[in-house]
């Protein structure tokens, strides 16, 4: 069962028939517990084939650590891939690629507070596979090694982690944390520790962490996936339920959040903030238990209805000419502390008006606790939550494994009830009808309280900025209390999106393609309709529509005047409707339509189900023909975008990006950055991206429309003739151009500067013009891979100067035959030399010598397992038939994509890297600003001096 947002606490009566009626737990599921404690989940499940999904989920994290241990959970978890039993030193991550599993992208865990949860997909296409991924699970449960060799080599890649969590937030989050978790271990015991315990601690230690929390008692293990539940339930008794636990275990505990009588405020602000916020939070008086009765799920549900209601007020705000914030929302749910839930609210905002925001946030809460909601508001709450029901409900035949396992890890870890999705439609079906504005009215004053609150408020630090302080925040509460409100009023609802017409669309043309089982329709009007039925949801159908030309066909003048504007324009509605009309029209309704100009091609991207096809050519109609004029809603847009993006250059990481954009791009009149600057969107023409726009949408015949999913062909064809066929058709056909600019060229080496922290980032590019070449845009891609398998071996495991990092290779066709290929990584500056240098080595024995057969095997395989999901997904199926269009592709490139992957060789990636990396290199250094080299540093003990040598 996916979390809806659990009770109060408050535990009702018995029902009726005189008794409380427990949840009911998903038959599909097989549970049980072994005689040492360890629990386990197995289900069968068959999507996606011939794979199974492994969790091991430790109720143990970080608020378990003694003194000496802090940031030993998170740096236990690391351990695991650095030498268990069956798999000594980095052997692990070596025979997982083997088998087609990529380390970061399928291969990964994580460490909280108060668990640890490892994850392991593994492909069952080969014998061996599903023994040998329960075997790396029981190793990871009891068998580490911990060597010290193994543990002294990792610090280096644990402190890199913690070097790229620096910066503002760190330093703002460490003031208010205190506050935030007031009185409690939590604010104790983040994750990921301190530095001078990651640096210096012995062995010793970490091995004695292991000992007290990584035992049976704390463990399950789920496996999900196209299995024998039998055959996996005597495998797990067989190899699991021989391990015993400590003779004397160390108490498991319980940690709480203290609640207390005053508000606690803090205020923060730093010079490199980039967002402005305030958050407040208002905690439970008793501690959270998870819902066991029906009844208390029931509570649960009105909860998530009145919570719906409140942050739909807060949308149609957020969407109104005059937004109050950026984003602002509230819920009832989860803390830091598994005891403790509250009703919490978030908003961002412009710098300095993160008071008014608060203001608004509990404005509106007290609005609704004190006049109560509408019975139109509370039907359509009812629609949205039974509609994403639905949607879950007629898709769980086709639920993909991934999803179930997280499901299973929160019942074990949390206690969270999994009756599964046809029990919660079925009592959703029946329970939401029945809940009243009585009850919803009564949740809101329940949650809201005077005390156990905490309101966090941080921005940028700057001169011209006045923060409010803790008296004007604390008034703020009392004011709100006595204020004139007035009952919210509801606008008319619109009734039709589109007015009623009778089509005179017609099907001029029908073409079929069996290899592609797909079908194309040219219509009256000359648009085209290409549509492929699948079963692999079982109701869901996606789709984007697209016409060449895009950005590329305005001149330079006109597009750096408008391209800022583009995304602005849906901001108006349609129709004469507001956003936020239509989003009320649209609630309860599974569809969504994005129009968008881009660089080649303008169209549009969404999704849809079955029942709301209709709906979704509604909307598909209604930007095409009835985009509304709004100088107001773009305004209105602008303020919320400067507030997310005035100070992104504040950031040193998106600074570099920036900056480096501008070198590269310094030939190009039409990049004048990435963000819109006060000079941009004062230089920007509205009523002119609204007359493209409109000029682009009004020629139907230059469109071509895809379909993907589970289309019921007749009523699909209806829906099409009187739609799309309807759509107006004026204007001759149009094709993307080449602007005929470029990035620089040749050799370069650029070094920005920017942050207090010691923190870089190094990007190596090879860039340029070439002929396409269909082999060696393959052999290009498959050397990112390879590439990056290198990296980490090297720059990581090796050297451990990085926490992650990568290569990605590749061409492209359009506008015009270029390939790319870069490295890139975070390191410490002191580093970046070095390790920059040791990245493009590992290039030149690419160059030189050719990549090694296992990496290359290791791609095949990665690939391999990727492309057998991917086949069976309706947007990659979409993505690759509309590819044709824009670039001329082999247009049954998806169905051969496995042959031409296993047909890659040695040479082809040796001759890729021959010919493409030996020029037009460039490589960029994000550096702090100076001093960070002089920052006083703590002693070091010898053998930390050594680690960070190695």
């Amino acid at each position: 069962m996916k979390k809806i947002l659990l009770s109060l606490g408050v535990v009702l009566m018995a029902s009726a028939s005189g008794f409380a009626q427990n949840i009911p737990t998903d038959s599909s599921v097989k549970t049980g517990t072994l005689p040492n404690g360890m629990k386990y989940y197995i289900k069968k499940n068959t999507l996606p084939e011939k794979k199974v999904d492994f969790r091991l989920a430790i109720n143990a994290g970080s608020i378990l650590e003694d003194e000496n241990q802090r940031g030993l959970a998170h740096f236990m978890e690391h351990m695991n891939f650095n030498g268990t039993k069956n798999f000594p030193d980095n052997k692990l991550v070596d025979f997982l690629q083997s088998i087609g599993v990529k380390f970061g992208q399928h291969l990964n865990a994580y460490t909280s507070f108060d668990e640890t949860v490892y994850m392991l997909p593994v492909p069952l296409d080969k014998p061996g596979n599903l023994d040998a991924g329960l075997k790396v699970m029981e190793d990871w449960a009891f068998n580490a090694t911990l060597t010290d060799e193994q543990i002294n080599k990792e610090r280096g890649v644990v402190l890199e982690e913690l070097r790229l969590g620096l910066g503002a937030d760190k330093r703002m989050s460490d003031k208010y944390l205190p506050k935030l978790l007031y009185k409690s271990q939590y604010a104790d015991r983040l994750p990921i520790g301190t530095k001078e315990v990651l640096e210096n601690f012995k062995p010793d230690v970490i091995r004695q962490f292991h000992k007290d929390w990584y035992r049976p008692d704390l463990m399950a293990i789920v496996v999900v996936g196209d299995i024998n539940v039998d055959e996996i339930e005597k495998k797990i008794k067989e190899n699991f339920g021989k391990y015993k636990n400590p003779s004397k275990p160390r108490e498991r505990k319980t940690f709480d959040l203290p609640n207390h009588n005053e508000t606690l405020v803090a205020i923060e602000t730093d010079p490199d903030a980039t967002n402005s916020m305030v958050e407040f939070t208002m905690k439970d008086s008793d501690s959270y238990k998870p819902d066991v009765t029906i009844e208390q799920y029931n509570q649960s549900l009105v909860e998530n209805v009145a919570t719906t209601m409140l942050n739909n007020r807060l949308r149609e705000l957020v969407n109104s000419n005059n937004p109050p914030f950026t984003f602002g929302s509230v819920y009832h749910g989860g803390t830091y502390a598994r005891t403790k839930e509250a009703f919490q609210g978030f908003a961002m905002v412009k710098e300095g008006n993160q008071l008014s925001a608060l203001n608004v946030l509990l404005q509106e809460t007290e609005r609704a606790k004190r006049f109560g909601f509408t019975q139109s508001e509370l039907d359509r709450a009812k629609s949205q939550i039974m509609s994403n029901m639905e949607r879950s409900y007629n898709n769980r035949d086709k639920t993909e494994s991934d999803m179930l396992v997280d499901e299973y890890v929160r019942n074990f870890l949390q206690q969270e009830p999994m009756p599964g999705i046809a029990w919660e439609y079925e009592d959703a079906k029946k329970f939401l009808p029945t809940v009243t504005l009585a009850q919803t009215n009564d949740i809101i004053k329940k949650m809201v309280k005077d005390d156990s609150r905490v309101v966090v408020i941080t921005g940028p630090k700057k001169d011209n900025v006045t923060m409010p302080t803790e008296a004007m925040v604390l008034k703020t509460f009392d004011n709100v209390k006595v204020a004139d409100l007035k009952p919210y009023e509801e606008k008319a609802a619109i009734k039709n999106l589109v007015k009623p017409f009778k089509s005179d669309g017609t099907i001029a043309k029908t073409e079929t393609d069996a290899k592609l089982g797909t079908t194309t329709w040219t219509l009256g009007n000359g648009a085209k309709v290409t549509f492929k039925k699948t079963d692999f949801k079982d109701d869901e159908i996606v789709f984007t529509a697209r016409s060449l030309g895009g950005n590329s066909l305005i001149p330079d003048a006109d597009y750096n005047k408008t391209q800022f504007a583009y995304q602005a324009l849906t901001e108006a509605g349609v129709n004469g409707a507001s956003k936020a009309d239509l989003t009320n029209y649209m609630a309860g309704k599974q569809a969504s339509v994005n129009p968008f100009i881009g660089t080649l091609t303008e169209g549009i991207n969404g999704r849809t189900s079955q029942k709301d096809l209709g709906s979704a050519m509604e909307l598909i109609y209604a930007y095409f023909t009835g985009l509304n004029y709004s100088p107001e809603a773009f305004n209105a847009y602008k303020m919320k975008q400067s507030a997310m993006l005035d100070n992104l250059l504040s950031d040193p990481q998106f600074y570099f990006s920036s900056e480096h954009a501008k070198f590269t791009q310094q030939k190009n009149p039409r990049f004048i950055g990435y963000i819109p600057m006060e000079k941009d969107w004062a230089a920007t023409d509205y009523k002119k991206a609204y007359d493209i726009y409109k000029e682009k949408f009004a020629n139907a015949g230059n469109f071509h429309f895809y379909f993907v999913g589970n289309i019921d062909e007749a009523k699909f064809k209806n829906e099409v003739l009187q739609y799309i066929a309807s759509l107006p058709s004026a204007g001759k056909a149009t094709n993307y151009k080449d602007t005929g600019y470029r990035s620089i060229s040749g050799d370069h080496t650029k070094v920005y500067k920017k942050g207090k922290d010691p923190k870089s980032m190094v990007q190596i590019v090879y860039s340029g013009e070439t002929t396409y070449d269909e082999k060696e845009a393959m052999a290009l891609s498959a050397l990112g891979e390879v590439a990056t398998i290198k990296v980490i071996e090297k720059l990581r495991e090796d050297e451990s100067g990085i926490y992650g990092g990568g290569a990605r290779g590749g061409m492209s066709k359009v506008p015009y035959s270029s390939y790319s290929f870069s490295i890139s990584f975070p390191c410490g500056p002191e580093n970046a030399d070095k390790l920059t240098k040791s990245a493009i080595a590992e290039l030149q024995k690419i160059i030189d010598k050719g990549p090694e057969q296992k990496d290359l095997d290791k791609y095949k395989e990665g690939e391999m397992n990727d492309y057998k999901t991917d086949i069976k997904d309706n947007n990659y199926w979409m993505s690759a038939i509309a590819k044709n269009q824009l670039d001329g592709s082999d247009k049954y490139e998806i169905l051969n994509y496995e042959q031409k992957v296993k047909a890659l060789t040695l040479k082809d990636l040796q001759n890729v890297a021959k010919k493409y990396l030996t020029k037009n290199r460039i490589v960029a250094t994000l550096m702090p600003e100076d001093g960070w080299e002089k920052a006083p540093k703590k002693a070091e003990t010898a053998e930390a001096k050594a680690v960070m040598v190695k």
